[in-house]
């Protein structure tokens, strides 16, 4: 049975008397628990289901390449039937200099979920670097630097001496469940090239693997990101400072982490102000990796205010029991069209790539 299975149903479990279990017994599964889950697995990061509208994580080279100035909030509820669900928010804004040459930005994550109600918040900066090569063809270049704090939390278990004579729960344990956060520093770069209609892009996370538990190895590892895409434009123009635009969008990305392999497919359509997309998302064969998701999303676009939705429809038997997940986004933008026509004139302009962004 796996991990996540066993502890949904152990913390369902009525409370049992404390004649039949000894004072020890709930300490002895919490370090059960924790070698098992330990031995098992590695510490990850969150899949958003809307990566363009959380590109900051997706890649830094994002950094500053759509807007004068924005800030978006990201909010994902993941497993919502299960106990103890996986929720994240996000937090993410950023500065285009007045050089053009460059941006700066700012992003926070915090993670909340688990029978052990595991909390992790990261904080950093991200800054990049952009430039021309030729009249269609751009490149992006980015870093992040982050600084980490990770717990535990053992206040949703019942230990032996926490049990009446009647079987009743009562008091508070002796216990000592004292876990100190552990903190960190993590790195990351990527590099992104586009032209018109098509861009790539490549990240690497966590470059320096930084400890987040009290074990030996327990890591954070590196995460790989790979995407890209092509968008067809069936109509681009631009009246009285209205934006027009009908396009359709596949995309493509594959990522790695801890041994875990990603590859998601996708397509986007576009038709001014709304954005829809349906995306496949599955584990590449290997041990255990037979988990596969489909993404419906809609996105609006509308006088410097972006709004996104999610649904992931699990095909998986497991995932399909725990709810899926709902991702929320919300970004307001700043472009200033005045500053990009002087910008044309000293031939300092770049085209945002032609990636989705909602």
């Amino acid at each position: 049975m796996p991990p996540t299975r066993f502890l949904r149903r152990f913390l369902r479990r009525r409370p049992p008397s404390a004649g039949r279990y000894p004072r020890a017994f709930g300490a002895a599964v919490v370090v059960g628990l924790s070698a098992l889950t330990a031995a098992s697995t590695q510490a990850q990061d969150v899949y958003f289901s809307q990566p363009y509208a959380t590109r900051l994580h997706l890649n830094p080279a994002f950094t500053g390449l759509f807007d004068d100035a924005s800030i978006a909030l990201a909010y994902r509820n993941q497993y919502p039937t299960l106990i103890g669900s996986l929720q994240t928010s996000q937090l993410a804004a950023d500065y285009r200099l007045r050089d053009q040459r460059s941006a700066v930005g700012l992003l926070v994550n915090a993670d909340r979920g688990g029978g052990l109600n595991l909390t992790r918040l990261e904080a950093g900066f991200t800054y990049a670097y952009h430039a021309r090569l030729s009249q269609d063809l751009y490149v992006s270049g980015g870093a992040h630097a982050a600084y980490g704090s990770q717990r535990i939390s053992y206040g949703n278990l019942l230990f032996g001496d926490q049990i009446d004579d009647n079987g009743q729960p009562t008091g508070t344990s002796a216990e000592p469940l004292v876990y100190d956060p552990v903190r960190y520093l993590t790195l990351g770069l990527g590099g992104l090239f586009y032209t018109p209609n098509t861009w790539g892009g490549l990240a690497i996370h966590h470059v320096n693997q930084p400890q987040v538990g009290v074990a030996s190895d327990a890591v954070l590892p590196f995460r790989l990101a790979v995407h890209g895409g092509y968008k067809h434009y069936f109509v681009k123009t631009t009246v009285k400072r209205e934006y027009r635009e009908v396009s359709l969008a596949p995309t493509g990305s594959y990522t790695y982490q801890g041994g875990s392999q990603r590859l998601e497919l996708g397509v986007y359509g576009t038709n001014s102000p709304l954005t829809a997309g349906l995306l496949w998302r599955g584990a590449l064969p290997g041990p255990g990796n037979a988990q596969q998701t489909l993404v419906a999303l809609l996105g609006l676009t509308w006088s410097g205010f972006r709004f996104g939705y999610s649904y992931d429809v699990s095909l998986s038997r497991f995932s399909r029991e725990t709810g899926g997940a709902h991702e929320i986004t919300l970004a307001l933008t700043k472009f200033d069209l005045i500053e990009a026509a002087k910008r044309r004139l000293r031939r300092k302009n770049y085209t945002a790539p032609p990636c989705p962004t909602f």
